[in-house]
């Protein structure tokens, strides 16, 4: 596709935001042409809350609000305030893809709500509930080779996802995976109150975000063997929120049909992030707060490697669930933009 990719963002809170902050700063900017926001919360806390971000600093552009519009650097964005898919004509707005990051919808019936209503196609922030749900989900990396512009619904699978896939599939490739298990340390979310509340039917996440670290349900074994299948049935996960407003890591224990050392798995790791502008690698000691902000999909601590015998591995791997993940969407949005007809 030659022109300038039309794109609306439907859901404009941390994903959202983070997607057009990203867009803004990213050198693919002129690939696409913003043409609409969709979101229930009134235009001047949108305003605001661009301008301003707790976690990512101030918006490196100027933000003002126009007649019913975002204006981001001189451009006007017109915004809508729709509940439902179909609330927005978006055929009228010429939309060749539609970023989907409100997270509310994950089955079939819902996604094609957006198509029947002028979407031409659609890129969701977030896993479908089942694989039949979407066209393809997406890895940036790793399978967007797959991408052949014909699909109409496609998912760019999950911050989580996008951090432990490369890695996995590295470990496999090199030594065998014979099991693994997944403990994701993840930052707080809004789905969990800052005091006990009731505020969800997990009663885990009523209890308060920056008291505790709170064990929730997570569906990350799942998404691995959708995108590993060869791994289905060897890889268990689970996830422990943690109080801090950003940035998570991965803590993997994974058996090995090979032996190795931590020298050989510490070389191959950095090969791979040497090779790629997507998984980076480190020596130095660090805490969460130094990856906020990185546009990694993952960060390898090299200092937390360690082996038990020469088959039983565990890792540590960081990622920005925010800004990492909003890049990716990027990646995978222009990757499928190339490719559409």
């Amino acid at each position: 596709m030659n022109a300038r990719l039309r794109i609306a963002i439907n859901g404009y809170g941390r994903i959202g935001r983070c997607f057009l902050r990203a867009l803004m700063v990213s050198p693919l900017r002129d690939r696409f042409a913003v043409v609409a926001i969709n979101e229930p919360s009134d235009l001047a806390s949108m305003a605001y809350l661009t301008r301003f971000d707790s976690t990512h600093g101030c918006f490196p552009g100027t933000v003002d609000v126009g007649d019913g519009c975002l204006r981001i650097d001189g451009a006007d964005i017109p915004v809508f305030h729709a509940c439902t898919p179909d609330g927005v004509n978006w055929a009228a707005l010429g939309v060749d893809l539609l970023i989907e990051a409100s997270g509310i919808y994950g089955y079939r019936h819902e996604l094609e709500t957006f198509l029947a209503a002028g979407c031409r196609r659609l890129l969701l922030s977030h896993p479908g509930h089942s694989a039949v749900d979407v066209d393809r989900t997406v890895v940036f990396g790793m399978n967007d080779a797959l991408l052949t512009g014909e699909e109409r619904i496609v998912s760019a699978a999950s911050c989580t996802t996008n951090a432990i896939v490369p890695i996995l599939a590295m470990l496999d490739e090199a030594y065998g995976l014979d099991h693994a298990l997944l403990t994701t340390l993840h930052s707080v979310m809004n789905d969990q109150p800052l005091i006990d509340g009731y505020h969800h039917t997990d009663l885990h996440r009523t209890r308060s975000a920056m008291q505790s670290m709170i064990p929730v349900s997570t569906g990350l074994a799942k998404g691995v063997a959708r995108l590993l299948p060869e791994l289905g049935g060897r890889i268990e996960a689970k996830a422990i929120r943690v109080p801090v407003v950003n940035v998570s890591a991965i803590d993997l224990v994974a058996t090995l049909r090979r032996g190795t050392s931590a020298a050989e798995v510490n070389a191959l790791l950095k090969n791979a992030a040497d090779s790629s502008a997507r998984i980076a690698y480190t020596a130095a000691p660090h805490a969460s707060i130094d990856f906020n902000h990185s546009p990694h999909s993952a960060i390898v601590d090299a200092g937390q490697i360690r082996m038990s015998g020469d088959r039983l591995l565990n890792l540590l791997i960081w990622f920005d669930n925010e800004w990492g993940f909003a890049n990716r969407m990027l990646d995978v949005a222009a990757c499928w933009g190339e490719r559409m007809r």
